[in-house]
């Protein structure tokens, strides 16, 4: 189950990325080394696998550019849009008995479309492609790596601070469409003291305190991930990496500039690494839960608004 909630993130993702101004952002992740599990079903105990270790280094980066844009009456825009995004993964892995994947390269690109329903909806769409690959090496990068996509999402705005919605998402990562579901969530709390929930690009909860208008720290919560799609003992598989991670981070503003600059440090708490077929039952596998225990994280992040 997982992994279908990976794929439709990663592949969703598109969807989501704020479509209302041109903006870029980078950010470097460090989690540090911990020990491989398994967690059987049931009641059984966690399971030690052997000595292995691993740790992990991710590179990301996403840029909109709208093509178009215009506001309604209510201040509500609609847009015509690119989206690009990219990760690359170092996963430093040691005693391993069976083979993991080392490298994983993520790349996206799509047409984003944003408009406003009426007063209460407003609706956001994309198509497009990635590449989801175990190496950095471009002229690796096979067919079978590739992947479409093509979602709709319809948003609820509640109240000004609260907007939640639903839709579907379809891709070809079993190499047929799939439908999986999309769900949105953007609510804030806004003062001195905010309070923050998107489930957009990954998962963000924070609650921010602000020092200044330059100067904000937050307790945040977060999850994310990459996926590999290769060939396995001549079986073809999907391998997933995903992290949830926890601690303080700081964000200073630099003036009128559109730029921002934050740092995270605090635990991953849970970083699930493993193989699945890639099918419909690989998909959804229960008893599959292969993972790295709790471990230092830090990370670095540039946003600016161009």
């Amino acid at each position: 189950m997982k992994r279908a909630l990976l794929v439709a993130t990663l592949l969703v993702a598109l969807l989501s990325k704020k479509a209302e101004a041109q903006q870029a952002t980078f950010k470097t992740e460090f989690i540090g080394n911990s020990g491989y599990w398994f967690l059987p079903n049931g009641d059984k105990p966690k399971e030690r696998i052997g000595d292995g270790t691993g740790s992990a280094i991710i590179y990301q980066g996403a840029f909109n550019m709208p093509l178009s844009s215009k506001m309604n009456e209510n201040n509500r825009p609609t847009v015509w849009g690119v989206g690009l995004s990219g990760a690359y993964a170092s996963l430093n892995n040691k005693s391993f008995e069976d083979e993991m994947v080392s490298k994983i390269m993520n790349l996206q690109v799509g047409i984003y479309h944003l408009r406003p329903l009426n007063d209460r909806w407003s609706m956001r769409a994309s198509v497009g492609v990635g590449v989801f690959t175990p190496s950095a090496n471009l002229s690796k990068i096979r067919f079978k790596n590739v992947l479409g996509s093509a979602g709709v999402v319809f948003i609820r705005h509640l109240k000004p601070n609260l907007a939640i919605g639903g839709g579907l998402a379809v891709n070809s990562s079993l190499g047929y469409p799939m439908l999986f579901p999309a769900v949105y969530l953007n609510w804030k709390r806004e003062g001195n003291f905010n309070l923050k929930a998107e489930l957009i690009d990954g998962l963000d909860v924070s609650a921010t305190y602000g020092f200044s208008k330059q100067v904000k720290l937050a307790l945040a919560f977060e999850m994310n991930g990459q996926m590999a799609l290769l060939e396995k003992d001549g079986r073809d598989v999907i391998f997933s990496h995903q992290y949830i991670v926890t601690g303080l981070r700081p964000e200073i503003i630099l003036g009128k500039t559109g730029l921002s600059m934050s740092a995270m440090v605090g635990l991953n708490l849970y970083r699930p690494a493993s193989y699945s077929d890639r099918t419909l039952k690989g998909m959804f596998a229960s008893n599959n839960d292969y993972y790295f225990s709790v471990s230092p994280y830090a990370s670095v992040g540039l946003k600016m608004g161009l």
